[in-house]
């Protein structure tokens, strides 16, 4: 007979928004049921469930996921659909569910997701590293924010998962490097018994290989003092429950390295069958254990650190803050525009024309708000592009716009996926010269919504790059009236404007084209 679920109506005479978050992994799929007070935003977990899977071993073995794995997905989510259909959770706009590198690496991804969204109408998205490392982050920043040792000074996070392990730096609340390394407990798993290596060997076999991920973030992020470390995920979360008996898994444990070596050893020693017995544990989970929490040993070894600090949080505690709130909020932003400007400054772009540029375009995008109709999200889009849109003169002062695009759609900026950058690099690339063309395949691919979001971003760029022709910042002070037929932007005679209004008359011919508005620019008060 089920066990009947408490389903909370009401929290502090809110209403409480249930909500699904489900992380299709490397070795298991995973799911939390949330409850969100949809008064104070404060978010309460309520459940949490996972079955095993053999993703990993079907997309870093064969590069295919087979289809006894699918099916065996399948089967996972209508499970998973029944105890939501206990909490009332039916609506998409409830539900998140992602996929990580196992799925992503597999050469039949969309077949498998297809698949998935045929059989149980859950939309799976298959994210790519900086989206993962965003939901993490997400995930533990309440955890920073409350934890004193953590919320000063330099904090390394990462988390050891199935196909690649995520770090992030994270210095006085402020995100300074994230990256995802192709270093995973499956994978390792998949090394050491391709090479039939024996138990003695496997702890040097994983010092080559987390020595090398130590040293690519050393040369990335100058680490001027000795950092703390903050570990998340299944095993280590394991680990900590079995070093720190009390530990109920609320707020933030702390265990000392030699403890941590210590339980490596006692289950690199023991066989897969004995670890299932002895824990409980999936034989998926038995296989990675090993290495997972050698990996988090050895990674702390080389940081020269005692003790290792381990959160309870997860990559799904990430979804549900996303479900909760606007992921794009104030803070978040922050954090994107923070690495977009290290990128600027890496290709040595004039920064002060890059600052002014967006602010303008800031100002045009809000002014026009009823004409371009776009989501708030957009707003970062343009000021990330507005933040870029010259740093292909790096390369090649001829054609740069090009160039951008090329650099943004190939470079790291944290919190930013694929398809975010994508866009960004064409609302960049279109900031002079040609238009949109139906002949130009980089834009002809996106869906028409983005296309037409990237017209309309780009037109407003193009405007405020006008403005600032001579990259003098003439244009500071401005004022948008919008008119019949008519944008005027009112700005200060004071100076001389003849170089910006040249500019304006030549690439404001897409914003009239666009938007159906003539744009001038006349002197006037702009107080």
């Amino acid at each position: 007979m089920k066990k009947k679920k408490t389903i909370p109506i009401e929290a502090d005479g809110h209403s409480v928004r249930l909500v699904a978050a489900i992380d299709i992994g490397a070795t298991s799929v995973r799911m939390l049921i949330a409850g969100i007070d949809e008064g104070s935003g404060d978010i309460r977990r309520i459940d949490s469930l996972h079955q095993a899977v053999d993703l990993g071993r079907d997309a870093f073995t064969r590069g295919y996921i087979r289809k006894e794995t699918t099916e065996r997905c399948v089967e996972i989510l209508r499970s998973f659909q029944e105890i939501m259909a206990e909490y009332r959770i039916t609506e998409a706009k409830d539900i998140k569910a992602v996929a990580t590198s196992a799925v992503r690496e597999a050469v039949n991804r969309e077949a498998f997701l297809d698949r998935l969204y045929i059989a149980t109408g859950i939309d799976v998205e298959d994210i790519d590293e900086a989206e993962v490392t965003r939901y993490v982050y997400l995930a533990v920043k309440p955890v920073l924010d409350v934890t004193p040792g953590l919320s000063r000074g330099t904090v390394l996070l990462t988390e050891v998962g199935g196909g690649s392990t995520e770090f992030l730096v994270i210095r006085r609340g402020q995100v300074v490097f994230a990256h995802t390394y192709r270093l995973g407990a499956v994978r390792i798993r998949e090394l050491l018994d391709d090479v039939n290596a024996p138990v003695a060997r496997i702890p040097d076999i994983l010092e080559n290989e987390i020595h090398n991920s130590i040293e690519r973030i050393q040369h990335s992020v100058s680490l001027r003092s000795k950092p703390k470390m903050l570990a998340v995920g299944g095993d280590i979360r394991f680990a900590a429950q079995r070093i720190m008996r009390g530990w109920d898994g609320s707020g933030v444990a702390e265990i000392k390295l030699s403890d941590l070596d210590k339980l490596c050893r006692k289950i690199l020693a023991m066989s897969q069958d004995e670890i299932v017995r002895k824990f409980g544990l999936t034989y998926q989970e038995a296989e990675t254990l090993g290495p997972a929490l050698l990996s988090y040993a050895r990674l702390a070894g080389a940081m020269r650190l005692e003790k290792i600090s381990v959160a309870s949080t997860s990559l799904r505690d990430g979804l549900v803050v996303d479900l909760a709130s606007d992921a794009w909020s104030n803070e978040f932003s922050a954090q994107v525009l923070q690495s977009a400007r290290k990128l600027a400054k890496q290709y040595d772009e004039d920064i002060e024309h890059a600052e002014h540029v967006t602010r303008l375009a800031l100002q045009l995008f809000r002014a026009l708000k009823d004409e371009h109709r776009l989501h708030e999200r957009y707003e970062l889009i343009l000021r990330v592009a507005g933040l870029l849109h010259d740093i292909g003169a790096f390369i090649s002062a001829g054609g740069h716009h090009k160039h951008s695009m090329y650099l943004i759609q190939n470079s790291e900026i944290f919190g930013l996926g694929a398809r975010e950058r994508n866009l960004i690099a064409q609302v960049a690339r279109y900031h002079r010269r040609s238009e949109p063309k139906q002949t130009h395949p980089d834009y002809m691919a996106l869906d028409r919504e983005s296309r037409i979001a990237v017209a309309k971003l780009s037109a407003i760029l193009r405007v405020a790059d006008a403005l600032d022709r001579s990259h003098a910042c003439n244009v500071g002070a401005m004022k948008v009236l919008l008119e019949p037929g008519q944008v005027s932007l009112v700005v200060p005679d004071e100076r001389d404007l003849t170089i910006e209004e040249l500019g304006l008359q030549q690439k404001g011919q897409m914003f009239e084209r666009v938007y159906g508005l003539r744009i001038i620019m006349v002197p006037g008060d702009v107080i």
